[in-house]
């Protein structure tokens, strides 16, 4: 078996088209279903392994198949018609991966490390809801069911041996970090984005990493403020509109290019009388600013500027680098243990195919055994000694066992007889066999 996957992320695809592939928990059963049957249609192997993960940042296919050029075009075609585009425009905006980049993935995105917020540890638990269903469905077979065993395995060494979810490394990932520390559940939280350049931009993909209520962008410009707002799913509206709006958002992070404040004490006060003191988490990375500073002295506002932010950002930069590092080198060890156990896997003559050879073994032997002990059961039936019995059927036994072994060392030239000694001594006489030069 061959594991491929297919998959579109934040990275690669925009929020429109993200949503056509969204699938719900509930729905991933019988797309699994649908997916296995189309794929047993086209492939000599219809029991093809399957599993997808979708949230809101990805919808990835995994697959583990003995042909997987041709099921994975037929996957991507799948895909397409399921979500109402083409194949060349989902293939534009997808990524294949194959064998051991695929593992590498998998336990990247289970440690967090492919997460719009770096070492974020949603995904982990989206993975194994995702695999849960995977299994109801029947879907996943031994190959896939070791890929993703083994992900969770890395991504909890990672988070146990590093410090990945600990620290932040931009002043957007810092804002988070500091939201967090407020409310304890940023879903449950309305954020009011003011501005629409590039540092809001991004901090708005943070935010929306972790799913808020409600996402809402003020701008000047209508049109720039839409096209962000589309991206994270919220709503766009008017710069002026602001201070009567305010007290309807738990968090406000702003970034404009003013030359003076936007958000002034008096309009901050009036929205906490209208929240009744809600507490109210602000962020301004304005240069000049945006917010008025005597909002600070505020009881119920928490505000933190760039300045305060980079204080955040540099304490955490050098051990989140130190972080990542240690986390892919546990990946790549987790990577080349899984193709390890793949390659035991594979068909006899192939490198490293010695699974299919060891079940061979093992059936032999079994056959030989029940032989002698049936033997053995008809010599005890008609009253032979039983320490005869016993004699004969470890007699009958080792004949058999080494009947081969013994056949081989007999044959050939002198060459090929030495060689099969060597071999024999190593596999049965380990005591007594040399270690190789060297060792």
């Amino acid at each position: 078996m061959a594991v491929w996957a297919l998959g579109i992320n934040h990275t690669t695809a925009p929020l429109d088209l993200r949503g056509r592939f969204a699938f719900a928990l509930d729905q991933i059963e019988p797309t699994l279903q649908g997916l296995r049957q189309s794929l047993g249609g086209t492939s000599r192997h219809p029991g093809v392994e399957t599993a997808i993960i979708s949230t809101c940042n990805r919808t990835e296919i995994y697959c583990a198949t003995s042909t997987p050029g041709p099921a994975l075009d037929h996957t991507l075609g799948w895909l397409a018609q399921s979500g109402g585009v083409s194949p060349a425009l989902l293939r534009s905006h997808s990524y294949t991966l194959e064998d051991s980049l695929v593992a590498r993935h998998a336990f990247r995105v289970a440690s967090g490390l492919d997460s719009m917020v770096l070492g974020e540890a949603q995904i982990l638990g989206q993975m194994k809801d995702a695999v849960r269903a995977a299994e109801t469905a029947g879907a996943l077979g031994t190959t896939l069911n070791q890929l993703f065993q083994r992900s969770f395995a890395v991504a909890k060494e990672v988070r146990t041996s590093t410090e990945i979810g600990a620290h932040s490394i931009s002043m957007a990932a810092a804002s988070v970090r500091l939201a967090s520390q407020l409310f304890e559940d940023l879903s449950k939280i309305r954020v009011l984005f003011v501005g629409a350049g590039e540092m809001i931009e991004l901090c708005a993909t943070h935010f929306a990493a972790k799913n808020p209520k409600q996402i809402a962008i003020a701008n000047r410009t209508l049109e720039r403020g839409e096209k962000l707002a589309t991206r994270f799913g919220g709503e766009v509206m008017r710069l002026a509109d602001l201070p009567e709006r305010l007290h309807e958002f738990d968090a406000v992070i702003s970034c404009t290019a003013s030359s003076l404040p936007i958000i002034g004490l008096g309009a901050v006060e009036r929205a906490l009388k209208k929240r009744r003191h809600r507490p109210m988490f602000m962020v301004d990375l304005a240069v000049p600013r945006d917010i008025e500073p005597e909002v600070k002295a505020l009881g119920d506002v928490y505000l933190y500027t760039v300045d305060d932010l980079a204080s955040v950002v540099q304490t955490a930069q050098a051990n989140r680098q130190a972080a990542v590092a240690q986390a892919e080198a546990i990946i790549d060890a987790g990577v080349q243990s899984f193709m390890h156990w793949m390659e035991l896997r594979s068909p006899v003559g192939e490198a490293g195919g010695v699974v299919p050879l060891i079940q061979q073994l093992n059936a032999q032997t079994d056959e030989w055994r029940a032989l002698e002990i049936a033997r053995a059961k008809k010599l005890l039936a008609k009253g032979e000694d039983v320490d005869a019995v016993l004699e004969a059927l470890s007699r009958g036994l080792t004949q058999k066992m080494l009947h081969g072994t013994l056949a081989e060392l007999r044959a050939g030239d002198a060459e090929v007889r030495a060689q099969t000694a060597q071999t024999v001594s190593r596999l049965f006489l380990r005591s007594q066999a040399k270690p190789p030069h060297g060792l």
